[in-house]
């Protein structure tokens, strides 16, 4: 019976060009009866591990080798005219050649990288041993020479391989399509074998599974290269041959040469490999006395507990004493003593730390300082991290300062050595929506159709294009429109596939031995240089192969703590152990209770705050239940438990046994914990038991819970437990398995919650600060929060050039602390160049004038783009206008130049000749004197600062309304109950059309009121022309009449009606009717206008009589309104614009016009004041032929 094996397959991780699926690649092979298979991805291992373990799973033999990059001399040099590496097929035989192949693709990625990554002969001979090789495909160093017909380089090249892999090198022949000079190649490598002892084997280059994909791929294809498909210059497959071919197939198409395909299984049995996936190769910790780790660890431990607990008691000594037996029987002694070692650092440093997960569960972990979570305190079950009946390496994931985490990295990398410390990798994958916009872009098809099917995919995390196809709308798109049936088809095909890779933002690998007897590995892809290297392989894989996998993660929350201790310290003269605040401050659980949590970690979300001001917290117990009951699932008890703290509702427990179990949460299930000890306490299990009772509720698989519940029941029966109670239990149970949080990590982040309301309740300038530091770089994060700064006593300073540094600062006048604004926030403007800036005032003191500003800065320091932000930000308001400085920017951009220029060649001016005795005149700018209006400040304050600080009129009006009964702050909502029907006045700053899970249009407006925005939800029957074009305008006053929705505390209001504030506030209070007048004239004073100045007289012509409608119904209307799409192509736009225009101006009469330019997610509405018209049926008809009848709207 004839065999055959496939040793040349691509698989997804060869990125962009390989699509094949693992499991499909090595299902499709088990179901050709082919015995083995070849994973040979381009220069990397990535999906090694996952393929061996696919391999066995389907009883198939797995070969992991790689298509190599081969430099033509050095692969340390970096030549430009050597950037096409030769290709070779390399295969490991065995453990050795595993092993030398991950050192082979260590090199290529780390050293030998230059545009691909690049081996040499002399590392390829270093590292030969258990290798197999394959000559490579038509871009092999063979075959290149093959057809440069270059006999000595044939030659050279078969006798080194020969030499150095002897009888392990194989002449490769492969035959697709469309491949030039291939039948050139296969003629004299057959001739080379018959004229020698080498063998050929016959490959196919596989990239995908099915024949069927070969057109999936080729959109792959484009993504890769950048390209679409209607590109004649696009690289792309001549053939659909690269697929996996069935052993029939591969013998029919090679019949003539059967004896390279007989070989293809002799290869395959040269190959066995066998990866060990049991063993543990944690590093051993280097201990004092030649003390073994465990006694070293006990040492520690109880060193530690006696420094903890002033008299520990018996519970605590046994406690501790059963955790280390624990931790002795599963062999992890040295994972804790690195752990410890890395915190004794960590807190030697002051660097503020905390542990996520179950780590916190350890009184081991507490006693060592590697937690500051007394887990005795919390009751938290050691089990649920580490226990004999399941024995895994628990996970003790670190939180350290984000701006600290290189540090900690770089301690661990001098201590433990660069060669056993690495980053972890992790792949993107293509999600649905992603895909969809990908293909069509690569199909050459229009953007707006990947945007608008992309759209009706619920952004739900872990929608697929099958689930999102349900969806009316979408289904109906696909059935009726060609194209997007194309996109659809592609986008399923494509959707999953490994896209990129990038470092995992936390994962960090510790060996024993050098990493890459284990694992390959690359170069980070973080912009750091210094950065550790990453692992090919990713989380699974690490923990498959037996090394220590940890978290260090960067928690900006952390950071924001400890600069406001530095200025704590720094300005009241206050040190402070963040450890040690007390956890009874009235201060913070009033702030809480007030759900004044904004910058408060995990509490801030409008839903979170709405359950806070309801809880009121009074302890950290409180704090983490709300963390752990706020997801989906439990949140639906929370109000249960709100009602259960206040005796609302009288508390209830299943059984009196559990009462003790569940106290603390009021009878309701929230932890993990709780399951634990019911199971141990009602079906006699174990806690470790219990763990593993938690872990199959999780997976839901019904054959291992029916074995469960009779082992609860039964177990409960042996305690004397009524079979009914038992049933009713585990029912109880079972679904807070799934969704019941881990109490530990609850705990652990309530903490960090308490600390930072603590913080914000007691020294609310230093926090706030800090706060703005961290976010700097985040427009609309500053904004957000400067917002909620201003519903404090804070005063907030605008940025000034003389006052301003960096970053935001304190300023003490009068014994009243304020925050400076820094200029690095300030938008398009670098940290670099304002520190130079900044350096240049400290040294030589304030700047005096704009010229003497110009005199003392670097050309290099500032160009175009900051100083106009510095200038609209108002940072030169103190020496003169914005406005004037914005007209000369030409100007003084020139004069810093020229002082620059002047600097450099070492003198200053002709002035200079006379020494000290003549002073250098400064150049003066004449400026204008013209004033900006604040109106225009406002605007250029929002667009660079985010926020104004120039006084807004609006915020003045609104005030105004609030005592009218109007809803004009997030505080007055915050106070309303579902439900409730509101009257809202805000400024519309954006809005979003969306479509709903069942295919509904609907329209997310979002209003800013006085403290902040809130959402308005327009739905489908409220969509409607004359609010289109009344109030869904940016920069609009509007009020509108909706009803309150709060939905898994999220706040927003359902639209029912609405109104231009001008419209309302004129017929609602004729009494103050003067004062309304003024108002709207404020507001239209921020309405843009365009001028007839902005036209040319020859562009105004337009000679067509107009026939004009009749008198009564010309004055019955109050506006027109025209509407312009922006997606339009500019100079398209710019023609339109021009007609419109010239019609208007020949149909002049009193009914003024407004124009709407608008696209999918803006619109502005401009006043065309030069252009009022008369009203008539042939004006429509004109406008219409340009626009269309739908986009004119006639208000009465």
């Amino acid at each position: 019976m004839n065999s055959f094996v496939h040793l040349h397959n691509h698989s997804e991780y060869s990125l962009l060009d390989g699509m094949s699926n693992l499991d499909k690649m090595v299902k499709k092979v088990k179901e050709n009866k082919q015995e083995a298979i070849a994973i040979t991805d381009h220069g990397n291992m990535y999906g090694a591990i996952d393929f061996y373990k696919t391999s066995n799973k389907y009883a198939i033999k797995p070969i992991i080798g790689l298509e190599a990059y081969v430099a033509p001399v050095d692969s340390l040099s970096k030549n430009p005219n050597e950037k096409t590496p030769y290709h070779i097929t390399l295969l490991s035989q065995n453990e050795t050649g595993y092993e030398n192949l991950m050192k082979l693709v260590t090199h290529s990625n780390i050293n030998g990288f230059y545009y691909k990554p690049r081996i040499d002969r002399k590392v390829l001979e270093q590292y030969n041993e258990g290798l197999i090789v394959l000559s490579g495909c038509p871009s092999s160093e063979l075959s290149k020479a093959i057809i440069d017909e270059d006999k000595k380089k044939i030659s050279d090249t078969l006798g080194w391989y020969n030499e150095v892999f002897k009888d392990r090198y194989f002449l490769e022949i492969m035959k697709h399509d469309g491949v030039p000079n291939q039948e050139k190649i296969i003629k004299k490598l057959l001739e080379i074998h018959n004229n020698s002892n080498l063998k050929f084997v016959i490959t196919n280059d596989n990239h995908y599974v099915d024949q069927t994909d070969s057109s999936s791929h080729e959109i792959l294809t484009c993504l890769q290269t950048n390209s679409n498909i209607n590109d004649p210059k696009r690289f792309k497959f001549d053939a659909n041959t690269y697929h996996i071919k069935s052993t029939e197939e591969i013998w029919e198409e090679w019949k003539e040469l059967p004896s390279g395909l007989i070989t293809t299984s002799e290869i395959a049995e040269m190959c066995n490999i066998k990866i060990d996936l049991s063993k543990s190769l944690l590093p051993k910790f280097d201990c004092p006395d030649s003390m073994s780790s465990m006694k070293y660890l006990r040492m520690l431990a109880f060193e530690g507990m006696n420094n903890k607990f002033q008299n520990p008691d018996r519970n605590i000594k046994e406690r501790l004493e059963y955790e280390l037996n624990v931790i002795e029987k599963t062999n992890f002694p040295d994972y804790f003593l690195v752990c410890w070692d890395i915190f004794k650092f960590v807190n030697t440093k002051k660097i503020l730390s905390a542990v996520r997960g179950s780590a916190a569960a350890s009184l081991v972990l507490y006693c060592l300082e590697v937690t500051q979570i007394n887990p005795l305190e919390h009751s938290l079950v050691f089990e649920r991290f580490l226990n004999l009946e399941r024995r895994e390496m628990p996970d003790i994931d670190m939180d350290f300062q984000d701006d600290k985490r290189n540090e900690v990295m770089k301690y661990c990398v001098e201590r433990y050595g660069k060669d056993h410390i690495a980053q972890i990798i992790t792949f993107g994958t293509m999600g649905a929506k992603a895909s969809v916009r990908d293909v069509t872009r690569a199909l050459d098809l229009p953007l707006s159709l990947g945007d608008k099917l992309a759209g009706l995919i619920p952004t739900r995390v872990g929608t697929k294009i099958e689930d999102a196809l349900q969806i009316e709308e979408l289904n109906n798109l696909v059935n009726s429109d060609n194209d997007a049936k194309r996109v659809i088809k592609f986008a399923t095909k494509l959707e999953g596939t490994v896209r990129h890779a990038s470092t995992h933002a936390a994962g960090v690998v510790i060996s024993q031995n050098k990493l890459t007897e284990n694992v390959p590995l690359q170069n980070s892809t973080s912009n750091d240089l210094n950065a550790p290297p990453t692992t090919q392989y990713a989380m699974g894989p690490i923990a498959d192969v037996g090394l220590l996998k940890m978290d260090f993660l960067g928690l900006t929350n952390l950071t924001i703590l400890s600069k406001t201790e530095e200025l704590i310290k720094n300005k009241q003269k206050i040190e402070f152990d963040i450890y040690k605040i007390p956890l009874d401050d009235n201060k913070t659980f009033q702030l809480l209770g007030e759900a004044d949590t904004f910058g408060v970690f995990q509490l801030e979300s409008t839903g979170m705050k709405r359950y806070v001001k309801e809880l009121k917290p009074s302890n950290i117990s409180d704090i983490a239940a709300m963390i752990a009951l706020y997801r989906p699932g439990p949140m639906e008890h929370i109000t249960k438990f709100i009602e259960s703290k206040y005796g609302k509702r009288e508390i209830e427990y299943p059984h009196e046994i559990l009462k003790e179990i569940l106290s603390e949460t009021y009878g309701i299930i929230v932890f993990q914990d709780q399951v634990l000890r019911i199971a141990q306490a009602f079906g006699g299990y174990t806690l470790g038991e219990a763990d593993i009772l938690r872990k199959a509720m999780g997976k839901k698989i019904p054959k291992v819970m029916k074995a469960e519940k009779d082992r609860f029941i039964k177990g409960a029966a042996n305690k004397n437990f009524d079979k009914n109670i038992a049933e009713n239990i585990f029912e109880l149970i079972e679904p807070f398995a799934g969704y019941a949080f881990n109490k530990a990590h609850s705990v652990s982040y309530a903490m960090i919650a308490y600390w930072t309301a603590f913080f914000k309740a007691n020294y609310k300038v230093e926090y706030f600060t800090s706060l703005l530091n961290s976010i700097k770089s985040n427009p609309e994060k500053i904004a957000d929060s400067l917002k909620e700064i201003r519903k404090t006593e804070i005063e907030i300073l605008p940025p000034n050039i003389n006052s301003s540094f960096s970053e935001f600062i304190i300023e003490e006048k009068n014994n009243k602390f304020s925050i400076r604004f820094g200029l690095s926030a300030l938008k398009n403007i670098g940290e670099n160049s304002i520190n130079k800036i900044v350096k240049e005032r400290i040294n030589n003191g304030s700047f005096e004038s704009i010229e003497n500003f110009c005199e003392r800065m670097d050309s290099s320091w500032i160009n175009k783009r900051i100083l106009e932000s510095l200038i609209k930000s108002g940072s030169f308001d103190e020496f003169v206008d914005r406005g004037s400085l914005l007209d000369s920017m030409e100007k003084i951009l020139l004069q810093i130049t020229n002082h620059t220029n002047l600097r450099n060649s070492n003198q200053s001016t002709m002035f200079d000749l006379f020494g000290d005795e003549v002073s250098t005149p400064t150049t003066e700018f004449f400026l204008s004197e013209e004033k900006t209006e604040d109106k225009e400040k406002i605007l250029w304050e929002k667009e660079i600062i985010g926020i104004n600080f120039t006084e807004n009129p609006i915020h003045k009006i609104l005030s105004n309304e609030k005592h009218k009964g109007y809803v004009v702050s997030l505080e007055q909502i915050n106070n309303l109950k579902h439900g409730s029907n509101v009257k809202i006045i805000g400024e519309v700053s954006s809005f979003e059309k969306r479509t709903s899970r069942k295919g509904s249009n609907f329209m997310v407006v979002k209003l800013e009121l006085i403290d902040g925005s809130t959402e308005v939800i327009v739905w489908e029957n409220n969509m409607l022309p004359k609010y289109e074009i009344n109030l869904w305008i940016n920069g609009a006053l509007i009020m509108v009449e909706g009803k309150l929705n709060i939905r898994n505390g999220v706040l927003s209001t359902w639209f029912n009606n609405g109104s231009p504030y001008s419209d309302f506030s004129m017929t609602n209070d004729t009494n103050n009717r003067n004062s309304k007048e003024k108002n709207i004239a404020k507001i239209e004073a921020h309405t843009p206008k365009i001028t007839q100045d902005d036209y040319k007289e020859n562009k105004i012509n337009e000679l067509a009589d107009i026939a004009e409608i009749p008198n009564d119904k010309n004055n019955s209307f109050s506006e027109m309104v025209i509407t312009i799409n922006e997606s339009l192509p500019a100079q398209q736009s710019n023609f339109i614009l021009d007609d419109i225009v010239r019609i208007l101006l020949d149909n002049k009469g009193p009914v003024p016009v407004k124009l709407i330019v608008q696209n999918d997610r803006d619109k502005i509405k401009l006043d065309l004041p030069f252009a009022p018209v008369s009203i008539s049926e042939t004006l429509t008809d004109k406008l219409s032929q340009i626009i269309g009848s739908k986009n004119i709207f006639y208000k009465n």
